[in-house]
């Protein structure tokens, strides 16, 4: 035997040279259970997604097509965006936009920052009370906002707010959840960076700055998501503290479209999308920072 043939590799099974699809732990998943993984995920994909498509799906539909044919048909036979301009033309659907833009942007705006100056009060400054202060707005997430939106509304117009945009915005311009979020992710960061930091002779403001900010920009684009889409999709505290319909926001004006023409499938069905574009917008340019969440801040070997 050559000494070739003695150090040539015996050769694999046909079964090993396989592809093998392991799961993050390395485990080998069998065929069926990734089957059914997948048929679970392409369940949740057309519970989630499937409305939304059919929605778009209509909005672009001529009106000589029917949209109640059986079996429906998904894909318009001649699209058209001419729904898109006729929504435009029965309402004043971008003035409506830009004050819900108004608002979502101040709101956004003041969750950031007053969410992260109270998380890191809460996590990183020693004081009196401040598990009180915890316990506290752990109790205010328990308060529905039916239950107090009547003094909400009192003290808007005691503070000469009522009908305006800063009326809309002020109740939920620091929300208890981003609070709580924000803290979590401070609570994340170890505390030896930030002695080092206070031996260098950097204060609290640079610190918080510097260090403690940088550090949780995924949970920071978390809150700015959940401020947008809460102030952006939000109906019942804009019908209250509105009245004039120069002030409306998308919401209460798409309202008004969906019960005035609320046999116009395709009309409604392109103000809806013209009301969710802007948040697929958003969750588009903060994806990258969205799933990074609180654990951007561990140290790193």
């Amino acid at each position: 035997m050559s000494v070739l043939e003695k150090t040539r590799a015996p050769e694999e099974p046909a079964a090993a040279r396989e592809p093998r699809v392991t799961d993050e732990h390395g485990r080998r998943i069998r065929v069926g259970e990734l089957v059914l993984r997948y048929a679970l995920l392409l369940a949740v994909l057309a519970l989630t997604i499937g409305p939304f498509l059919w929605q778009l799906s209509t909005s672009l539909k001529g009106p000589t097509e029917d949209i109640y044919s059986s079996p429906p048909t998904f894909l318009p036979g001649d699209p058209t965006l001419h729904n898109y301009e006729r929504v435009a033309d029965t309402i004043p659907v971008w003035d409506y936009a830009l004050n819900s833009l108004k608002v979502a942007t101040a709101n956004v705006v003041t969750n950031c920052v007053g969410s992260a100056l109270a998380g890191y009060a809460l996590a990183r400054l020693r004081y009196r009370g401040r598990r009180v202060a915890t316990l506290a707005l752990i109790l205010a997430m328990l308060v529905p906002v039916e239950g107090i939106i009547i003094a909400q509304f009192t003290t808007m117009r005691e503070l000469g707010l009522n009908n305006t945009l800063i009326g809309v915005v002020l109740p939920g311009c620091v929300g208890a959840m981003n609070v709580l979020l924000m803290r979590n992710a401070f609570l994340n960061l170890p505390y030896e960076i930030e002695e080092a930091a206070f031996v260098d002779g950097a204060n609290v403001w640079q610190r918080f700055l510097r260090i403690a900010l940088p550090s949780v920009k995924g949970t920071l684009a978390v809150v700015a998501i959940f401020a947008f889409m809460g102030a952006w999709d939000d109906f019942l505290w804009p019908l209250i503290v509105l009245s004039d319909p120069s002030r409306f926001t998308l919401t209460i004006g798409l309202n008004y479209l969906h019960g005035t023409f609320a046999n116009d499938e395709r009309l409604v069905a392109a103000g809806t999308i013209i009301a969710v574009a802007p948040l697929i917008a958003l969750f588009a340019c903060l994806q990258r920072y969205f799933f990074r969440g609180v654990g951007e801040g561990a140290v790193k070997g």
